[in-house]
C-alpha cells in the first residue's frame, strides 16, 4: 500500500494521471513572426484568459520528462523522480548519513517526491533542502548556452513552493528552504552532509556554483545527480570541468534521454 502511495505521488507530481497537461499554454513568445497570435495572447492574458494549444498525450515523452506539463509539480518525469527514491533508499539501507539538497526546485516537485520518500522509510533525521532563487534564472554568464526562453518559464516564488509541500501534507521542520542564487547563498548555507544532491540548475555557472560549494559535502557513498547533464552542452562541460579540477572520475549512470547520476567514491 506505501509503495502505491509513492506511485500515485509519482503521477500526481509530473500530471502523468492527466491528459490535458499535455496541453501548451501559449505565450507571445511562443508565436515568433505571427504578430496576430502574438498580439491575442497579450490581450487574453491582460483580461486574465489564456490561449491553449491542444497536444496529445505522450506516455513515454512524460516519462522521460520530454515534454512541459502545462500543470503540475515538476517536468522532471516519472524516469527521474523514480531514480530520487532509488538513491535515497540506497542510502537509507546503506546508512549513508546526509539530507536530501535539490539545486533549482521550480515548484518543488522534486523535493515534494524526495520527502515522500522519507516518509514512506520512516525516516525521521534526513532534511530535505531546496535551493533556488525563487524568482527564475539568473543572468547568463558568458559559459552559460540557454536558450532564454526558459528563464520566465521556471519562475516559481519560495510561497508558492512552500504552499505546494503544504497541499501534499510534507511541510514540516525537516523542510528548509535556501534562497538566493547559487554563487550567494550556498558557500553560507548551513547544511552540513549530504547523502543525495540533486543538480537541476541548466547553466554551466550554476551546476558549478552549485558543485563548488556543496560537492565536498557529500558523503562517501553518496549520490550526485545531475538533471541536464544531455539536456544542455554547458551542463555537461560543467561536470566534465570539475571532474578534471577534482581529479576525479565517477561513473555516470544514464537516468533518461536527460538525466545522470553518479554515486561518489567510498
Amino acid at each position: 500500500m506505501q509503495s502505491s502511495y509513492l506511485s500515485l505521488l509519482n503521477n500526481v507530481l509530473t500530471a502523468s494521471l492527466y491528459p490535458e497537461s499535455a496541453w501548451l499554454l501559449l505565450k507571445p513568445s511562443d508565436a515568433p513572426g505571427k504578430r496576430i497570435r502574438a498580439a491575442i495572447c497579450k490581450a487574453l492574458a491582460r483580461r486574465g484568459y489564456g490561449l491553449v494549444k491542444f497536444r496529445p498525450f505522450d506516455p513515454e515523452k512524460r516519462e522521460k520528462g520530454l515534454d512541459w506539463p502545462m500543470f503540475g509539480y515538476s517536468m522532471a518525469g516519472r524516469l527521474r523522480l523514480e531514480n530520487i527514491r532509488f538513491c535515497l533508499e540506497r542510502v537509507q539501507n546503506e546508512g549513508i548519513p546526509g539530507d536530501f539538497v535539490e539545486c533549482g526546485v521550480w515548484r518543488g516537485g522534486a523535493s515534494i517526491f524526495a520527502k515522500g520518500v522519507l516518509n514512506y522509510l520512516s525516516d525521521e533525521t534526513r532534511k530535505v533542502w531546496l535551493c533556488d532563487s525563487f524568482q527564475g534564472m539568473p543572468a547568463q554568464r558568458a559559459e552559460d548556452k540557454v536558450d532564454p526562453d526558459i528563464v520566465g518559464r521556471v519562475a516559481a516564488s519560495l510561497e508558492d513552493v512552500r504552499a505546494n509541500f503544504g497541499r501534499f501534507g510534507l511541510l514540516d521542520d525537516r523542510v528548509e528552504f535556501v534562497k538566493g542564487w547559487f554563487c550567494d547563498s550556498l558557500p553560507a548555507a548551513p547544511i552540513k552532509t549530504i547523502s543525495v544532491l540533486r543538480l537541476d540548475g541548466d547553466y554551466y555557472s550554476s551546476t558549478m556554483d552549485a558543485l563548488s560549494s556543496l560537492y565536498d559535502k557529500v558523503s562517501p557513498g553518496g549520490f550526485v545527480i545531475v538533471d541536464d547533464y544531455h539536456a544542455f552542452k554547458s551542463c555537461e562541460q560543467a561536470i566534465t570541468d570539475f571532474c578534471e579540477q577534482r581529479q576525479i572520475k565517477p561513473a555516470l549512470v544514464k537516468i533518461d534521454d536527460t538525466a545522470v547520476y553518479f554515486q561518489k567514491a567510498a
